[in-house]
Parts: structure tokens; sequence; C-alpha cells
């Protein structure tokens, strides 16, 4: 995920505990979306749309810091 911009994510985890918070939500759910798929934890199709859907919601939130974050410090 995002792994183009790998030292800003490390510089934001580091000094930003937002970031670090939606960071590690996102890795969770994503490790919980992968369980539902794979068939290791059941969910419904509905559940796990819900999933994907925030996922995608912290996703977008933490490209925004990342581009924030880039453009104050060029």
């Amino acid at each position: 995920m995002l792994h183009e911009y790998r030292d800003e994510i490390t510089a934001l985890k580091q000094t930003n505990a937002h970031f670090a918070r939606i960071f590690n939500d996102h890795n969770e759910l994503d490790q919980q979306v992968e369980d539902a798929v794979e068939g290791r934890t059941p969910l419904s199709d509905v559940e796990i749309e819900v999933m994907k859907k925030k996922k995608l919601l912290l996703k977008d939130e933490m490209l925004k810091m990342i581009m924030d974050h880039k453009k104050a410090n060029q």
C-alpha cells in the first residue's frame, strides 16, 4: 500500500499520532478482509464490502496527509 511513499509514511508514523493510528487501522482491516475472503473468518459479503469501503476511506485520508507532508517539506 502506497509503497512509493515509504519515506513519507515512516516520517508521518513517527511524528503524527493520528496518521499512525489510521495506518494501523488500515492494516488491521486489510488483514480482516483477507481472512474473510480466504474463508478463515466467516463474514457476509455485505460485511466485507463495508470493511473494504472503510479501508478505502482510510487510504484516501492517509494519501491526503502524505501529499500535505510532501508539499510542506519541499
